[in-house]
Formats: structure tokens, sequence, C-alpha cells
């Protein structure tokens, strides 16, 4: 079972900790929260690497599943959006910086070599670099709701540009639904200066960022992401074309990565990439975003393109635990959830919570709330009743950064982030995380699962897996020691098993209001059977049904993710502890 592993991936993510600074030059907030966001992964020797923004070095795996760090003080720990490239044999190097000039590293091998500096020529943020099968090598750069994205070819060596940059792609939320700013794409007020600040100089347009490229058939697919990272309805498209500086087709099947429901949302600025038996990946961004704008995790997805040469991800189910194959998968769509969840609000009993963290929030599927114990002590614990004793194959805990409070440090230990210096931060080392994990078949008697009270570590997504699946009613997680001496929180026990009762009622027909500039549908149906929740599928052709939007106890949506002058069809599945039922699939013209 080692490799079952489940979305959001359990990385050691770094701690920030981020001052706002106001217009007479004070401190006006502190935050203090995890961030990896923007992941490039790609294949080298015999290894997968995995470079992430603010995390100080790289992850590097055999197989996709058990995930090393390696430190690299050599290269900009700031800058954001790293992108790591295969050129001429080496591993090359590059990451964002607004207001000076960026380097570009290179190692022969990053693991056991350090990078050094190649060149230094232009400013950019959200950097890829590709190199064709010519050889010839390509900078694309971007993100930006005024500026396009560019490209422009660079020498093999040196990596200094050849010629004038070409415009790529620019927004086009007029007509491309998915890239309308906003969660569920509608723009509310700003959460907070930070962010008010960004719409004041950069406007209310989606952000159209973090280009990669891929080749496959002969054809070019350029990637990008949009509206914004904060966003549930977070992205990637893509434009095709059969030249690396273009022109490009828009992908009538957009966004091609796309997660907006579910326990954790968010799926753009990404990377896709094949494993060593051909299968294709994406890996990209998924947002929590409760303590800071900034808060997100990484995640990995199947992608395929399909016979029409369409790209595509499948991320029905995707924060459900799925297995990393061991060889050659025919059609992404055959991967399943093996396992479905068992603990979706079920009750709890907790020995104490905060106004509005209560223990009903570790078991809602939402990854932006969470139970907050009141105090720091190691006798504070949540218990989990399943309500049956049920058969239990993994067990994934998430553990939540409330309200922690930073660590004193010299104020010359920050830096500079933005030009406008209205924040300042810096990222620090791994925090410990201890915790006594039991089960109980009657609530009196307890067995030790995991106990993690003196061997724990900064992972804070827990996926226990059991080899066999072993049965309990009742779960107890207790002795929690947090970050920053912060008190315990969770914002999911999620329990994962099959259910022994029946599949719900198939959901055979609901009503569809599409709206006037097309880039909507307003849907409703009636309740299923023995239901739990709802996995919305959408796409452009019945064999295409690519897109979902994951729902738990709702029977209406606003599917705001589409796009204008298209015709789509829509099913919607319902699904229990038991399974999924497949619905009607009907077209919305």
């Amino acid at each position: 079972m080692k490799n079952l592993i489940c979305n959001p991936l359990n990385l050691d993510y770094r701690y920030q900790i981020r001052k706002a600074v106001g217009q007479d030059g004070q401190v006006s907030k502190t935050s203090v929260y995890r961030e990896g966001a923007d992941p490039t992964v790609i294949r080298f020797n015999e290894h997968y690497l995995m470079f992430v923004s603010m995390s100080g070095g790289f992850w590097y795996s055999e197989d996709l599943c058990e995930w090393h760090f390696k430190p690299t003080p050599e290269l900009p720990t700031y800058d954001y959006a790293p992108d790591v490239a295969v050129v001429g044999g080496a591993v090359v190097f590059s990451a964002s910086k607004s207001n000076a000039l960026c380097t570009i590293f290179r190692s022969a091998d990053p693991i056991n070599l350090p990078f050094e500096p190649v060149s230094t020529s232009l400013t950019f943020w959200d950097p890829h670099i590709f190199q064709d099968d010519d050889g010839r090598v390509y900078l694309y750069w971007g993100c930006s709701s005024r500026e396009p994205i560019y490209g422009v070819e660079v020498d093999p060596e040196t990596l200094v540009p050849l010629g004038e940059k070409y415009p790529m792609i620019c927004e086009n939320e007029d007509i491309h639904g998915w890239e309308r700013n906003g969660e569920n794409n509608v723009l509310g007020p700003p959460k907070d200066e930070m962010e008010a600040r960004i719409r004041h100089f950069m406007g209310t347009k989606p952000f159209i960022e973090g280009p990669f490229v891929n080749k496959h058939s002969g054809m070019y697919y350029f990637q990008y992401a949009a509206p914004g990272t904060e966003y549930n309805v977070y992205g990637d498209g893509v434009y095709i074309g059969d030249s690396p500086l273009g022109p490009f087709k828009y992908q009538k099947h957009n966004p091609f990565s796309s997660k907006p429901g579910g326990f954790i949302a968010g799926a753009g600025h990404g990377s896709t990439f094949s494993d060593k038996h051909g299968n294709m990946w994406h890996a990209s961004t998924m947002r929590i975003s409760v303590n800071e704008g900034f808060e997100r995790r990484v995640g990995l997805f199947p992608c395929e393109v399909d016979k029409d040469g369409i790209l595509h991800c499948n991320q029905h189910f995707i924060d459900y635990p799925f297995y990393i194959p061991n060889g050659k998968v025919e059609k992404i769509a055959d991967m399943q959830p093996p396992y479905m969840l068992l603990s979706y609000n079920k009750p709890t009993i907790v020995s104490s919570s905060q106004d509005g963290y209560g223990a009903a929030n570790a078991t809602n599927e939402n990854i932006r709330t969470w139970w907050a114990a009141e105090s720091i002590s190691l006798d504070e614990y949540i218990v989990l009743d399943l309500e049956v004793d049920a058969s239990v194959n993994a067990v994934q805990i998430n553990f939540a950064d409330h309200k922690m409070i930073a660590p004193d440090l010299p104020s010359e230990d920050f830096i500079s982030e933005m030009s406008n210096t209205s924040h300042r931060h810096i990222m620090i080392d791994s925090q410990y995380i201890g915790y006594l994990f039991e089960c109980s078949r009657d609530g009196e008697k307890w067995e030790v699962v995991q106990d993690k009270r003196a061997t724990g570590s900064g992972l804070p997504h827990d996926l226990i897996v059991f080899e066999n699946s072993i049965s309990f009613r009742y779960l107890r997680i207790n002795q929690i020691s947090m970050p920053f001496d912060g008190v315990p929180a969770i914002s999911g026990i999620r329990v994962f098993g099959n259910g022994n009762g029946a599949t719900p009622a198939q959901v055979k027909t609901f009503a569809a209001e599409k709206e006037a500039d097309g880039m909507a549908v307003n849907l409703s149906w009636e309740a299923a059977e023995n239901a739990i929740g709802y996995n919305v599928r959408y796409g452009i052709a019945r064999d295409k049904l690519y897109s979902s939007w994951q729902l738990h106890g709702e029977t209406t949506l606003r599917l705001s993710t589409l796009n204008s002058g298209t015709a789509y069809y829509i099913a919607v599945d319902s699904f229990n502890e038991s399974g999924i039922s497949s619905g009607v699939i009907q077209e919305i013209g």
C-alpha cells in the first residue's frame, strides 16, 4: 500500500511569517501560515524533482509517493514560482523577481551537486524554460492582469535571449467564464489590506500567469493559470499550436485542470510531466487562504491527451486516496477512488473548543474550517464516532494553523517581498507536530494506531494507510502538540473505506438555466436517496465529461467555469460511503 497517496500532498510546507506595513511604516498585521505553491515537477535520471515556492529547496522521489527534501541555500529562497527544466542534459532553474534582474542557474545533478549561476539578463515573473526536440530553447514568463504572457528564444548554453520577446496569450474573461476573478468567479470586496492594494495597483481583471509548455504528437500545449491563487476556481487552461512561439489556439475543453469543490479546492499554476511508465501527471496549487491569501498546498493529478488531442485531467474525487500506478494506464477515467469517505458529518466529542471552531468542523469536508481547542494542554482531544463498526483502509489527519503567534524575531531578519515594501516576510524551518492516534470498537478499550508524540514532524496532512483494513467505530486524536505553542487544531479527520450499504439512488434529471452570457449555468436537482453528496461532471461531449465540481449535502450549483458559445454535457453523480452512482447525461446548449 506504499503507493497510495492523497491530496493535498503531505509535504513539510515551510512556515512564513509576514508583516504587513502600513503607510505610516508601522506593522499593522502579522500572519503565520504554511505555504507551498506553483509546483514544477520534472523527471531527471532516476528521480522526480519537485520545486515549490517558498520552500528553500526541493523534494525528490523515486515513486511519486515518498518525497525527500534537499535544501538549496545557493538559490534565491524568496523568489516565487521556481521553474526547472532539463536543458542539454542538466537541470536549469529560474524564479521570479519583478524589481531586479533574475539569475538563471544550472546543475548537472541537483541531488548531489549545487546549482551555479549561468546568466542574468532579464526581469521576469513566473518563468518557464522549455527545450524542444531540435535542441532550441525558449523562455516564457508572465503574471499580470494587464500584460500578456511573453516568450522568447534563448541561447541553449548562455540562456540569453536571441531576439525580441513575443506576446503569447492574454486574459479573455469576456468569453472564458473560468477566468473571471473571484470566489466562484464572482469578485467580492477585498479581504484584507494586501488584496486592496493589489486591486489598486493591478485592477480587478484576472491574473494570467504560470506558463508551462509540453510537446505531444508534434503539437505544443501552452498552459497557464487564472484567475487568482486565493480563489476556489483557480485552475489551468491551455492553448495549442504547432510552433513554440505560436500562434496558439484556445482548446475547446478549458480549463483542463480545475477543482472548485470538495475538501480542498484549487488546481492552478502547475506543471505537466510524464512518469517512467509514460503516464502523464499535472502538479498544481491548491488553496486554503484563510490565515493569509498565500496559504496554499500542492496537489498531484493524473492527466492525458485524448485521441482528439485534448489535454485534460482526472480530478473526480481527487482529494480521496488513490494509487500511483505501477505500469501504464490506458485511460485515466479508469482511475477511480479505491475507497470512499466514511467520516462526513459524523458525531464528534472534544475536550474543549473555541467559539466558531467547534468539533463539527473536523468532519464537514472543508479544509478552510477547523476545530480548535481552548488550550495547549496535552489533555485536549477529539473523538470521532463512525456510528458503526467500520472496515477502514486509510485515515487522513489534517492539522490547521489556528491563530499562530509569531516568534519574536529581529526586524532585520525580515526581507522585503514586494517592491513597494508594504509587506515583509521571512521563511522559517519546519516545526514539530506530535499526536497520539487511537481507535476503539466500544469507546472504552483503546488501541494505539500511530504514536507520533516523540517522533512527530512538520507534516500537516498525515495519511495513515493500513496494509489490511482494520475495524473500529471510534477514533481518538489526543496529546497533540502544535508549532509555536499553538492550540490543537484539526481541519479534517477523514476516514476512508468501503461502506456495507447500497450505493445512492441515481440522479436521472436536473433543471438547468444557462445565464445570458453563456459562461455559467444554474443547476438544481432532487436529493437522491442515501446520497451524502454529488459530483457534477461536465464537458464538451458525452464522452468528454472531464471536469467536475464536488458538493456535500447541496442540491444546487451555479456552474460558473464555462466558456461562452460552447454547448456542454452535464451529469450529476451521487455518492455515499458505499460508492458512486453515475447520473444521466443531459445536453445544455
